[in-house]
């Protein structure tokens, strides 16, 4: 168990004011079975009209929209968590995951993913649950190089392990995509690690009685330094910023994570 402290910033630039904008934000972290969110404060700028929901996933939204020119849009979200692997998932959790045995446009296998699939299967064989969700995490760090800039938002699970390379997002794709080829319920999640970077992605899968959360970019199970923000059955369902603009702008995000156990 860990009680960490978080800041998310997000930061969206035009090259000229626009207005009229409406948006769609994912960034604030929900409690759950594997984490308890203390405090969580947000700041918005420009304001505008602001409102706060939930998608039909549970994940928390803000939506709002800024009538006034702007070049500039930011959001800040600070607070606390403590979190807990060990805890067992709430009962809505485990009567939902069905959603999450099936294949989407992102994580549709080809013939790359079925043959990692295949040996993959062979080698964990006789092993229990958790470790064979280690040897597929395994697998797919091995199979591809981390480097920035040679994918995108709509990069299937299967151009990416043919490229070889990507982030996050790609890894956790194809991790998807092995999972659901034997039907294991697994969902993609955005969150944030220790230290300070930018936001994460990472993969749990349904065990009975708990969703198991795997790191596939660092090798790694998720353990009580990861903050999960948000869950769905790929990356358009968890994506961090969405909304719609009046004018000519070109716009450039980026997103600054810093978190700190305390």
């Amino acid at each position: 168990m860990k009680t960490l402290r978080f800041h998310y910033h997000m930061e969206l630039s035009f090259s000229e004011p626009v207005h009229s904008h409406v948006y769609t934000l994912k960034c604030l972290p929900v409690t759950g079975a594997a984490q308890r969110i203390e405090t969580c404060a947000y700041q918005i700028s420009p304001a505008g009209r602001v409102r706060e929901g939930r998608d039909s996933f549970g994940n928390r939204m803000l939506y709002g929209t800024v009538e006034e020119e702007h070049s500039l849009f930011t959001v800040d979200v600070n607070g606390t968590a403590v979190t807990d692997i060990t805890a067992p998932c709430e009962e809505q959790e485990r009567a939902d995951c069905s959603v999450y045995r099936y294949q989407t446009s992102l994580t549709r296998p080809g013939e790359r993913i079925r043959a990692l699939f295949a040996d993959c299967r062979g080698r964990a064989a006789d092993l229990s649950f958790r470790d064979k969700m280690r040897v597929y995490t395994e697998a797919v760090h091995e199979s591809l190089r981390y480097e920035k800039g040679v994918t995108d938002i709509n990069t299937a699970a299967e151009d990416a392990l043919a490229l070889g390379r990507g982030v996050c997002q790609d890894y956790s794709h194809i991790l998807l995509s092995l999972c659901r080829e034997e039907r294991t319920p697994a969902r993609y999640v955005v969150g944030m690690l220790m230290g300070e970077g930018e936001s994460h992605a990472w993969v749990e899968v349904y065990d009975g009685g708990r969703w198991l959360g795997f790191d596939p970019t660092n090798n790694v199970a998720v353990e009580d330094g990861h903050i999960k923000i948000s869950h769905g059955r790929d990356y358009r369902d968890c994506s961090i910023n969405r909304g719609v603009f009046t004018g000519q702008a070109r716009q450039r995000q980026s997103i600054l994570v810093e978190v700190t156990e305390t």
